[in-house]
């Protein structure tokens, strides 16, 4: 574990952009961009096409340490370069960013009320490859809450937890991601269950242990400051799920402590036809905007 890092993801100021669309949602995220699915054919084109995105807005000027703390990557991401290196190795040597990775693979069919992730194939192996050769903090893993459910709820959490041990015994720091539906009829409710079962599954783990929770900015502000102050949690962070970026800044600037980890958001506005000029504004809002909520 770099421990020059641990120390940026712990007590560093900012936030954690998600660069982290996966196959489903790169679609989505290239159609926001202003790339029509016409204009891409088959999985190459269309990875081709966002890591140019992603390129686009990691070399950008506004994309800076000063307000990032950390990005997350997709597999597919971590494997491409950036002017001649390795994602990973060109956020952290150029920019003084974080890399972590994306490795879940998408979710279960629902079941009380939950959806757990899916198995992920040849696991040990990713996360070797991911530490050893290109020089990866941590991962990040989502699951998701869709209603109030006991048991679907301790059913999620222990699914978490579990993954977050094993990638912690590769020398990544894990970050778990149990998250809320913002739709869900009683969010609240869950939310409040959900960090009384991180709570009791973080009293069971050895001292050494490290890890980090993305979180639904929750109903009641300030929920999670307990979670915060527990020596084995290094950040926690939130996830704008679904929110527009102005809601989702002003629901987590109530939040002390809680720093934003936005996908969408932080994307929100970026498009492939504007100019550099354009683009870098554009970015540059979304970023000092994110900066003032993590922040507050």
């Amino acid at each position: 574990m770099n421990t020059e890092q641990l120390e940026r993801m712990q007590k560093g100021k900012g936030f954690i952009a998600a660069l982290d669309q996966s196959g489903g949602s790169t679609p989505k995220a290239l159609k926001a961009y202003g790339i029509d699915e016409t204009e891409y054919h088959g999985d190459k084109e269309m990875f081709d096409l966002v890591h140019e995105m992603r390129t686009r807005i990691i070399k950008n000027p506004a994309f800076s340490a000063d307000r990032i703390l950390a990005a997350i990557l997709f597999e597919n991401t971590m494997d491409r370069k950036i002017d001649g290196e390795y994602t990973a190795d060109y956020l952290w040597e150029k920019k003084h960013i974080v890399p972590f990775l994306k490795i879940d693979r998408g979710l279960e069919e629902e079941k009380r009320h939950v959806r757990l992730m899916k198995p992920i194939p040849a696991l040990d192996e990713t996360l070797e490859h991911a530490i050893g050769e290109r020089h990866i903090f941590g991962t990040k893993e989502r699951s998701v809450i869709l209603d109030y459910d006991e048991q679907g709820i301790r059913d999620i959490v222990e699914q978490q937890f579990e993954l977050g041990l094993r990638v912690f015994s590769h020398g990544l720091v894990p970050i778990l991601e149990p998250e809320v539906d913002i739709h869900s009829p009683k969010k609240a409710e869950s939310e409040r269950f959900l960090k009384e079962c991180i709570q009791e599954r973080l009293k069971k783990l050895e001292p050494s242990v490290r890890l980090m929770l993305k979180l639904t900015i929750p109903t009641e502000d300030n929920l999670y400051e307990e979670l915060m102050a527990d020596p084995h949690v290094v950040r926690i962070v939130a996830l704008s799920g679904g929110y527009s970026r102005e809601k989702a800044d002003e629901l987590l600037a109530g939040n002390r402590g809680l720093i934003a980890s936005f996908s969408r958001a932080l994307s929100e506005g970026l498009r492939k036809q504007q100019t550099e000029e354009e683009f870098s504004a554009s970015l540059r809002t979304a970023v000092d905007a994110i900066y003032e909520a993590s922040i507050s």
